[in-house]
């Protein structure tokens, strides 16, 4: 859905609109907090927007430096996880017994909270970069498989007897017909699972780890409120962290799924 309305709003304007939209209201709500509200400490509760840009420009360096510590061990473990996920759903969809067996305890796997998971991992492996990755893998994996697997099964019956008719192989029918199918459900795993995979990093951070991201956000919960400019800084880079793994997932679907209808509408609104 998200997708589907930046596709829509391709020109800009709209989504031009909605960012001013935002920037205007956080300021106005900051505002509010320090004039009418009067409460002690406001730029502690919402800081007006401007002042963090500032912060993020005098920190830009070090924003930078640890955004791409955690983006780079967040990455990792995302193509780790889905890579999982795709073998996971494949196996699943050859068989009926090993979908059965599995499906239990995939989801009794989610059941376990990151936030009481990510400790227990660092704490086993000693390893911050290695627990990022497989934090990162542990939130992807599941989305990824049950996408996919949905998009294996959604074969028609007459699909595939047409396959068999001309004697196609069984590898055949995964590589021409079953995994060009998965795809889109591919993408929608992907996409669900890419901010949870910088989230899943960032846990881990906050736990101990001795860069990233989240040892800045932690650095400046610390210090009070003569860093709250510099905490909400790591906010946004997190968010844009989170966005930009998001939006190029898109573009890749873009490329490579060109024959889904949503792809075609604009073409088709502009004809």
């Amino acid at each position: 859905m998200i997708s589907r309305w930046f596709r829509r709003n391709g020109d800009g304007t709209a989504i031009v609109l909605w960012i001013a939209g935002i920037l205007l209201l956080w300021e106005a709500s900051a505002w509010f907090i320090a004039n009418v509200a009067e409460l002690i400490n406001p730029a502690s509760k919402l800081p007006y927007l401007h002042l963090v840009i500032v912060s993020m420009l005098q920190h830009f360096p070090a924003l930078l430096e640890q955004g791409m510590v955690t983006f780079g061990n967040s990455i990792t473990g995302f193509l780790l996880g889905s890579a999982i996920g795709c073998l996971l759903a494949i196996l699943m969809s050859l068989s009926r017994t090993a979908e059965n067996t599995l499906s239990p305890y995939m989801v009794a796997s989610q059941m376990i909270p990151i936030i009481g998971l990510a400790p227990i991992i660092y704490g086993i492996i000693h390893d911050a970069a290695l627990s990022r990755i497989l934090m990162a893998g542990y939130v992807t994996f599941f989305p990824v498989t049950i996408n996919m697997l949905r998009g294996l099964q959604s074969i028609m019956p007459e699909q595939l007897e047409l396959m068999r008719s001309y004697g196609a192989a069984p590898w055949t029918l995964y590589t021409k017909l079953k995994l060009k199918a998965a795809l889109p459900g591919l993408f929608a795993g992907l996409k669900l699972s890419a901010p949870l995979a910088i989230t899943a990093s960032i846990i881990v951070e906050l736990m101990g780890a001795p860069d990233g991201i989240g040892v800045l956000m932690i650095s400046s919960l610390y210090y009070g409120t003569s860093q709250v400019y510099m905490f909400w800084s790591t906010v946004l880079v997190s968010m844009a962290i989170g966005l930009s793994l998001f939006l190029l997932i898109c573009l890749l679907e873009r490329r490579i799924t060109p024959w889904q209808p949503e792809f075609r509408l604009k073409g088709r609104d502009d004809g």
